[in-house]
């Protein structure tokens, strides 16, 4: 019989730098037929399908390194670079992490194989970890792109188990995600952030959009949370700035390697969203 495994350990043993706890790291197996590839979604997110042989695969899981005993967590390439003073806020911040993880899933074990659960669970404390980090590892777009993953899969565990308040934890990880994408922005166009050190920022794991994921991200993401903005003219202005990133986006209209089909198709598509709405709030303040 074929093997069902869906992910394997490392040999070597990882070793947290935060509390020295000893633990083997976990990644996703790739190829045998593991992963169904579905559709691209508006908001940049690969969907597989089911698979008979294997189940459900959630490939975002495996991103992120937790150890299980202080649940210290971060991208791979971040989680021995550390410096003493970001060791000493994130030391000091694990009963917080504790208590973070217990409040919204129980006794949860990362020693355990990942599913679903751990890997909500794994953003979610991404999230926190990385506010205690330095410039250098791009923080703020590690926020960023840990939110938006964070509100798909807690999306994804409310679907599976009808629990709302996995829903209330995806809509506020949206939130956090918007406000982290401009941030972001924000921080490139001052050179105070680097796009290098973001690594695969995805949004999702098969494909890293880059800058181009960033501002189309703030765009949908404006669509999406900043419409509920009560300010008709604050809105006015978010979804003006909008059509100027847009814009940069679109160039013109060609597909690329850079610009495949699959986004200029949706860049149209949220120009049109944006620019109706602008018409209807234009026509209420008139």
């Amino acid at each position: 019989m074929p093997s069902k495994k869906i992910s394997y350990r490392h040999k070597d043993a990882t070793i947290c730098p935060i509390c020295s706890y000893e633990f083997h790291r976990e990644d996703m197996l790739t190829g045998g037929g593991r992963l169904n590839v579905g559709k691209l979604t508006d908001e940049l997110r690969r969907l597989y399908e089911k698979n008979q042989k294997f189940g459900k695969i959630y490939p975002l899981a495996y991103l992120i390194s937790v150890c299980p005993r202080c649940l210290y967590s971060s991208y791979q390439k971040d989680f021995n670079n550390i410096s003493k003073e970001e060791l000493v806020k994130i030391r000091s911040t694990t009963d917080k992490r504790k208590h973070s993880i217990n409040k919204f899933f129980g006794t949860i074990d990362f020693n355990l194989d990942r599913n679903l659960t751990l890997g909500a669970a794994s953003f979610l404390l991404s999230v926190e970890c990385y506010s205690f980090r330095n410039k250098n590892t791009a923080p703020t777009i590690k926020k960023a792109v840990s939110s938006i993953r964070a509100a798909w899969l807690f999306d994804d565990l409310f679907t599976e188990v009808q629990n709302k308040s996995f829903k209330k934890i995806s809509n506020f990880f949206y939130k956090k995600a918007y406000i982290f994408y401009h941030q972001s922005l924000e921080l490139l166009q001052k050179g105070e952030e680097h796009l290098e050190d973001g690594g695969n920022i995805g949004p999702d794991f098969d494909k890293n959009w880059g800058y181009d994921g960033i501002l189309y991200l703030c765009s949908y993401l404006t669509l999406k949370i900043g419409s509920t903005e009560k300010n008709i003219k604050q809105k006015i202005e978010n979804f003006e700035r909008t059509k100027r990133f847009l814009s940069k986006l679109f160039g013109s209209g060609k597909t690329s390697k850079a610009k495949p089909g699959a986004l200029i198709e949706k860049i149209r598509d949220l120009y049109d969203k944006i620019n109706e709405m602008l018409d209807q709030w234009y026509q209420e303040i008139q």
